[in-house]
């Protein structure tokens, strides 16, 4: 088998990037957004870099570890790459639950960003 196609390449760098910033300081996560990012975390929206590193800055949890079970990622016709990832996290002392995020990445001068994210906790309420 051949080595992987450049998307999946940069999608898998990202992704492994994205959450070993949120694992360890969120804060830095500020790098990764630009001025019209959008993110929608569990329904709620947030636009631009400083609302949406200020929401996740701000989640109510010490400390944080996220283990992906699966990703994704595909070219976009206008070159993006969209990725799904799905995965578990665990927050402070609470269960161990899984979640999805999908993010559209862009290159802007030669950086990788983040454009779009959307994040859901996978809880289901079957009552």
């Amino acid at each position: 088998m051949g080595e992987k196609p450049i998307w999946e390449q940069i999608g898998s760098s990202f992704v492994q990037h994205y959450y070993q910033l949120f694992d360890t300081d969120r804060s830095q996560l500020a790098a990764i957004y630009i001025d019209s990012s959008c993110l929608t975390w569990e329904g709620q929206q947030y636009h631009g870099k400083a609302a949406i590193v200020e929401k996740l800055s701000m989640l109510p949890f010490q400390k944080i570890q996220h283990s992906i079970t699966s990703q994704d990622h595909q070219p976009t016709p206008d070159s993006c790459i969209l990725s799904m990832v799905v995965g578990q996290l665990k927050a402070d002392d609470d269960p161990v639950m899984g979640f999805h995020q999908i993010f559209l990445l862009k290159n802007i001068h030669d950086a990788w960003v983040c454009t779009n994210d959307m994040f859901r906790l996978a809880l289901h309420n079957f009552g």
